[in-house]
């Protein structure tokens, strides 16, 4: 056979374990890391995987010397709020001079400033702002994401959200997972009616349905926002609609959220800073995916993190994700997010890696299709600017990667344009 891409003189590939589930507890502390290795592509899909030596025996159209760099799966970021209009930097200053976040609010900030950018925004500057931040997601290595809804809060611009999110499918390389977070907070003129909201969005998931617009549906169960009853209400109509399901869940209070998207079978839970022993426990027995977004919580200056090592050592599948969005949490940078998870969370390189590759994959339904490096998947990995796995959260603030190829194909490398 005659390959059509040759990468060898690889000096780590790392190899996530091949999987029907999402990795857990001590599966999670093992990371298959193949030295001197190389790998062939046919056809945009992994051909061939071997060592340096072996690959001496191949015929190949094209090879690429990968002079001992680290080579891994594309990561996956299974958590960001992508398609948005405007931003809120003059918010930072209020929030360093300790004003609150209702007072905040009620002043036109905060998410309701989102939310009338986003509305005011055409398709057209949606779609050419996403661009922006999507092209800087695939420079740190990123080949899979998700990308949420939510900051329309009604019908015309939650499509609005939905549509522009389709429409950087079909422009980009990367894989884009779409899901609907219509009741990500409750409209002011909804005050005091928000079963009424809510029963608004429900509706709405047929048109989601029907125009193919989204494929998880989300909602924010959180003190102020949604309860759980009205969680439960909503996922479970998503539910028999045929979405999956996915919950931003006990990120300030244990409320019970993360108990709900075990009951219910939600693909993952994500925040759970606040989630209680109990809700642990049953996310390990369960195969819902805890979704750990540090940089929230380094952003918005709290001091305690979701508390991975008990997750872990207990036995939850565990993910990680940049929760990128304009207001609590303002990065592209998955890599960023691996420091985090290391300083902050104490989890080891091979967790992290993980984390964002095949559990990532499995928290956005993807788990056979992204975050591995497997023979017949596609092929999408990245050459990285390391020495070892282990360094890549070591060296924290910059960004390690060298090239990133979609298919078979390199669509972004350093100094190059995309």
């Amino acid at each position: 056979m005659q390959y059509d891409l040759l990468i060898h003189n690889i000096g780590q590939l790392i190899l996530p374990k091949e999987t029907t589930k999402p990795l857990k507890g001590e599966e999670m502390k093992q990371l298959k890391v193949k030295v001197n290795a190389a790998l062939a592509i046919k056809d945009g899909k992994i051909a061939w995987i071997g060592t340096n030596s072996e690959a001496n025996h191949l015929q190949t159209k094209e090879s690429l010397d990968a002079k001992q760099k680290v080579v891994s799966p594309g990561l996956v970021d299974p958590h960001t709020h992508l398609v948005f209009g405007g931003s809120r930097e003059k918010e930072l200053a209020l929030k360093q001079a300790g004003v609150p976040y209702l007072d905040i609010l009620a002043k036109g900030g905060g998410i309701l400033s989102t939310v009338e950018a986003t509305r005011k925004a055409t398709e057209e500057e949606l779609v050419e702002k996403a661009s922006f931040h999507l092209k800087r997601i695939l420079s740190y290595g990123v080949t899979t994401l998700e990308a949420k809804s939510g900051y329309g809060l009604d019908p015309e611009t939650e499509l609005k959200q939905l549509k522009v999110v389709k429409k950087l499918n079909e422009k980009y390389p990367i894989s884009i997972i779409s899901t609907f977070l219509g009741p990500h907070a409750i409209p002011p003129t909804y005050k005091g009616n928000e079963s009424e909201f809510l029963n608004e969005m429900v509706r709405l998931l047929d048109t989601v349905n029907e125009e193919n617009l989204g494929e998880f549906a989300d909602i924010f169960c959180e003190t102020g926002v949604f309860t759980t009853e009205q969680s439960e209400y909503f996922l479970q109509k998503a539910k028999e609609k045929g979405f999956g399901l996915k919950i931003h869940a006990d990120e300030i209070d244990s409320l019970g959220g993360t108990e709900l998207a075990v009951k219910l079978g939600a693909t993952s839970a994500d925040h759970l800073v606040a989630a209680s022993d109990e809700a642990i426990t049953m996310l390990s027995n369960s195969d819902t995916v805890a979704v750990l977004l540090p940089g929230t919580t380094f952003y918005l200056g709290k001091d305690s993190y979701a508390r991975a090592r008990k997750m872990i050592d207990e036995g939850v599948a565990v993910a990680l994700a940049t929760d990128f969005n304009p207001g609590s949490c303002v990065t592209e940078n998955l890599q960023l997010i691996m420091s985090l998870a290391a300083l902050k969370l104490r989890m080891t390189p091979e967790e992290i890696w993980n984390a964002v590759t095949v559990n990532a994959a499995f928290a956005i339904g993807k788990g056979e299709e992204a975050g591995t490096l497997t023979i017949g998947h596609n092929a999408n990995f990245v050459l990285w600017d390391i020495p070892n796995y282990m360094y890549l959260p070591y060296h924290f603030g910059v960004n390690h990667t060298n090239s990133v190829y979609v298919s078979g194909k390199k669509v972004w490398g350093r100094n190059e344009n995309v």
